[in-house]
């Protein structure tokens, strides 16, 4: 059975620690089969747990959600503290972007449809095969491998 998305999103002002002992019991896993499952060794999961690792590592990021089946987002969104945004939508604009920055949180706000810097409307999704953008840290769509960022 698979848990509803908003249930894998890491809580406001909920701690890495706390995130991850959350998802690793939803999942029904121990400790060391977390580990297993992402390729680190038992002590760092329990450290994690602990509270004793606050940061993670690229690596360790993207096995350990893989290992937890959530997005690398959501651990990100975990270490420093902040929620995902509502709906879990990412919009920017295509003229102020940077490729590989955050979006600037101004752009993440539900209301926003418009760039606050040059009037650009925000785009949430793909220009091209319209899917919708899961992440800004890669400047590619997934899919069809077409920029975010528009041409200048």
């Amino acid at each position: 059975m698979q848990t509803p998305a908003f249930e894998a999103w890491p809580q406001i002002g909920e701690s890495l620690a706390h995130y991850v002992r959350r998802r690793r019991e939803t999942l029904c896993l121990s400790q060391r089969e977390l580990a297993l499952k992402a390729a680190i060794h038992p002590q760092s999961v329990g450290k994690i747990e602990r509270g004793q690792t606050t940061r993670l590592n690229l690596r360790t990021k993207k096995t350990l959600a893989l290992a937890l089946e959530i997005p690398a987002e959501h651990l990100e969104a975990a270490e420093r503290g902040r929620p995902l945004p509502a709906g879990g939508i990412v919009q920017f604009c295509p003229q102020c972007w940077e490729p590989g920055s955050e979006a600037d949180v101004l752009w993440l706000d539900p209301r926003a449809h418009y760039c606050y810097m040059c009037g650009t409307p925000l785009c949430d999704r793909c220009p091209n095969c319209q899917e919708s953008v899961a992440s800004l840290k890669f400047r590619f769509c997934p899919y069809c491998g077409t920029g975010y960022k528009a041409p200048v």
